[in-house]
């Protein structure tokens, strides 16, 4: 752990997920504890990472208390780390959420994708039923926003989370692949860090070759700064990304460019 109470020492698991909700466990729990290993306080894993979206997510959603997020769930309490994972959960109209399980530290809570991938010829909306909320946790006195994939093409996103208080906006994703996604995914990161005057962590799928499907990640998993400068970036392999974040960067920006309002 940490020992300043402004700085928490975050991980992105930058991993290739399968449609095998337990073999993707196993992935999970074995990350979750190299992260832990390395002093972090909180653990992200990408979108998706119950099952990867070669499957139809209607047939692996599970509800949160089901098996795999009890599994999270240990993992996270195993290692005294708050853990966030990507998962599908059923929806109340037959279609299933996409959401960020949030646990661990102390924290139980839950987002949900509010910006479904309406785009480049996909239609996540005909499985996926949208979120309404913004989420904000806090750990170690650091408030941490959420999004996912898709909401980082939405701007008052993060401006609204930045307003909010958030320090820190954790986004897990599975940016697929295609020309011109790894620059959009360099850029979209980097600007919305700048809209919310915080810390952004974007975790996404490592690239994999399609199979019968669209890619499913670029890899790529970036911290960027309030100013959307680039603190470190993983390639496109399956990795791990750990760093230490000072929320007092937050607040010096905050100050020197007020634009939150």
């Amino acid at each position: 752990m940490t020992g300043n109470p402004a700085t928490v020492r975050i991980a992105a698991a930058q991993i290739a997920g399968s449609t095998d909700p337990l073999a993707n466990l196993a992935v999970v729990e074995d990350a979750v504890e190299r992260a832990a290993g390395r002093g972090a306080d909180l653990v992200v894993l990408p979108e998706a990472a119950l099952a990867s979206f070669a499957a139809d997510p209607r047939t692996v959603a599970q509800p949160l208390d089901g098996p795999w997020a009890t599994g999270v769930r240990k993992a996270a309490a195993k290692h005294d780390v708050l853990v966030v994972a990507g998962m599908f959960e059923p929806a109340p109209d037959g279609r299933v959420h996409n959401t960020l399980l949030i646990t661990g530290r102390g924290v139980e809570s839950a987002y949900r994708k509010i910006h479904l991938y309406d785009a480049f010829g996909s239609r996540e909306s005909d499985t996926v039923a949208p979120g309404a909320e913004l989420v904000q946790v806090e750990l170690r006195g650091v408030r941490i926003g959420f999004a996912t994939c898709y909401d980082l093409r939405f701007a008052d996103h993060f401006t609204a989370l930045g307003r909010a208080g958030a320090e820190l906006v954790v986004v897990p994703a599975s940016w697929g692949a295609g020309p011109g996604k790894e620059e959009q995914w360099d850029l979209l990161t980097r600007a919305r860090a700048h809209d919310a005057q915080a810390w952004l962590l974007a975790c996404d799928q490592a690239w994999t070759p399609p199979s019968g499907t669209d890619p499913l990640g670029v890899g790529r998993s970036v911290l960027a700064d309030p100013l959307g400068g680039v603190h470190a970036r993983l390639g496109g392999t399956p990795g791990l990304l750990v760093a230490d974040v000072d929320v007092e960067t937050v607040r010096a920006v905050r100050q020197r460019v007020p634009i939150l309002g």
